[in-house]
């Protein structure tokens, strides 16, 4: 499993959505295809949903499947439908 962290797309220590944005664009998603994804939050900042929504949007178009929390207590919220 590939773990993606949230405290990675911080700047500065905060989420800033223009810097959040420009991060996400210059991601190669296609690298995680058929993947299982873990989107590890951050526990000391606040992650604002539209965060975690936009990363399951990039994600869901090439990964089997994506996990949000910690690897021992990982809660799924996608799966790619077989059909």
């Amino acid at each position: 499993m590939i773990t993606i962290s949230m405290d990675d797309f911080l700047d500065e220590g905060i989420l800033k959505e223009e810097s959040f944005r420009k991060k996400v664009d210059e991601i190669d998603w296609s690298q995680y295809a058929g993947d299982r994804v873990l989107v590890r939050g951050c526990a000391e900042v606040v992650i604002p949903t539209w965060a975690y929504l936009i990363l399951t949007a990039q994600l869901a178009q090439f990964v089997e499947r994506i996990y949000y929390g910690e690897l021992r207590s990982a809660v799924k919220i996608f799966t790619k439908n077989s059909n």
